[in-house]
């Protein structure tokens, strides 16, 4: 397969802050780091949540996250390294591993778990809560398995103008469109772009974004630059919403002793009222209300 060309970005955004995220447990115990707070929703609107879980200590993990109810938005689970199984009170079953995807629509409401099929190694991943509009929040809930195989990946072209000679930059595609290529899943209310990349040392990677998209960048192995900005390991950096933007470009120092991995977010924002209690987003307080009264008497799905 020819790799594909870089993308032109003329005015790329730049850093609006970086954020360390906050340790903190889950479930029933498991240790993780809290990037994407509860203060930082009205700013990353559609993105209301972004765990990190990263531990090769069982203690941090074994017990996962036993039943647990959702209403009002979606949940986006990637592994990284790993196993852990999925069940929901929709009859929904699947195994989450190694590169894949677990895409879960609560909608009106449901049950789920998600356990570890694992004793020993290392377990990483992310969590990414998505809202859901107004109109959307009582659908249907939903639920698919991408495996990694599955996930649509492209490799791009060296820029000949920026160490030729190494190799492209990985891109794959969970969500929206990159360079042509349409991700594994796609959503008309919030347009999230959701790019796992691999740039290795000296590599750049651009990507046009619509400027009234809120985005940001997680690094989960190694360091980038955001244009000036350099963002470390386990980092996550806010992007400005300059007037007149066209993209965000990244790259990796030529002296990186591995290659650089990072998430790439972005999406639509809602401008939607936010009510959050606990595992229920809705849009007021007596949905919320209504929300809980449900679960406590059983007429989630």
């Amino acid at each position: 397969m020819t790799p594909l060309q870089p993308a032109t970005v003329h005015r790329p955004r730049t850093v609006e802050r970086i954020v360390h995220g906050q340790p903190t447990s889950d479930g029933a115990g498991v240790k993780l780091l809290r990037l994407l707070t509860h203060d930082l929703q009205q700013r990353l609107d559609p993105f209301l949540m972004l765990d990190n879980f990263a531990s090769d200590d069982p203690d941090d993990y074994i017990a996962g996250f036993p039943d647990h109810p959702h209403r009002g938005f979606e949940t986006v689970t990637y592994m990284i390294t790993g196993r852990m199984r999925h069940r929901d009170s929709a009859g929904h079953e699947g195994l989450l591993q190694n590169g894949g995807v677990q895409w879960m629509t609560a909608g009106r409401g449901l049950v789920h778990s998600e356990l570890p099929e694992q004793e020993e190694g290392a377990m990483e991943g992310f969590q990414l809560w998505l809202n859901l509009p107004a109109k959307d929040k009582m659908c249907t809930p939903w639920y698919r398995d991408i495996q990694s195989g599955d996930i649509p990946g492209f490799t791009l072209a060296a820029d000949a103008a920026h160490h030729g000679d190494r190799p492209g930059v990985q891109v794959r595609v969970i969500a929206g469109s990159s360079h042509g290529v349409h991700g594994a899943v796609q959503r008309d209310g919030t347009a999230p772009l959701y790019l796992d990349l691999t740039l290795p040392p000296g590599a750049r990677f651009s990507q046009p974004l619509p400027d009234g998209h809120n985005a940001f960048v997680v690094v989960y192995r190694e360091s980038v630059n955001v244009g000036d900005t350099a963002v470390a390991h386990r980092k996550m950096a806010i992007l400005r919403n300059d007037a007149g933007s066209d993209g965000i470009t990244l790259s990796a120092s030529a002296t990186l002793a591995a290659p650089a991995r990072v998430l790439l977010i972005a999406g639509q924002p809602l401008h939607e009222p936010i009510a959050q209690y606990g595992p229920f987003v809705m849009n007021t307080r007596e949905q919320l209300m209504q929300a809980v009264d449900d679960f406590q008497n059983g007429r989630l799905v």
